[in-house]
């Protein structure tokens, strides 16, 4: 199963942490426009991501509420016809909520680099280091601290909750 070692911080200065992505990218920025729509399901997440294109991804993710940085295994299916996996889903598991956000995406290495404008919450910078065959999530862990150095990323900007818990907290 694909790992990654994830961080996620609010984001102050938006201009000055895209030039500092500018000087670390290994790639131009892409910018992609999603709507996640989170299923009720126990123990991890899933969402199905819709693109502006009309194609999606299904995605089932699991990963601790942490701001430290942490891992997240993930399995991603692409899928043709997102909608109609939609209404499947929800019918069948019910929706927790969905997010819309404007993603700029840049690459460091094997580093995801999210500029996220997220629907109702604000800029957010998310690092996504993505582990290769024989590197330990240590490795990964000391490649994100690297990165929100270069970055500039104070801690306290750290956020534990998947945007999803931040825009639809559960009650109990």
């Amino acid at each position: 199963m694909p790992t990654n070692i994830e961080i996620k911080a609010r984001v102050a200065d938006e201009e000055d942490l895209q030039q500092h992505i500018r000087r670390l990218s290994d790639t131009g920025t892409v910018v992609l426009e999603q709507e996640d729509t989170f299923f009720r399901t126990p123990g991890r997440r899933l969402k199905l991501r819709t693109f502006a294109d009309g194609t999606g991804e299904l995605i089932s993710y699991q990963r601790d509420d942490s701001p430290d940085p942490k891992r997240s295994d993930y399995l991603i299916v692409r899928v043709e016809a997102p909608a109609a996996l939609g209404a499947v889903l929800a019918s069948a598991l019910g929706i927790r909520g969905t997010v819309r956000k404007t993603r700029s995406l840049s690459m460091a290495g094997t580093t995801r680099i999210h500029l996220d404008r997220v629907e109702g919450l604000g800029v957010f910078l998310e690092l996504e280091v993505v582990l290769q065959p024989g590197e330990t999530e240590e490795d990964g862990r000391a490649t994100a601290a690297a990165l929100m150095e270069k970055l500039r990323v104070p801690r306290e900007s750290l956020v534990s909750e998947a945007y999803v818990d931040l825009l639809f907290p559960e009650r109990t």
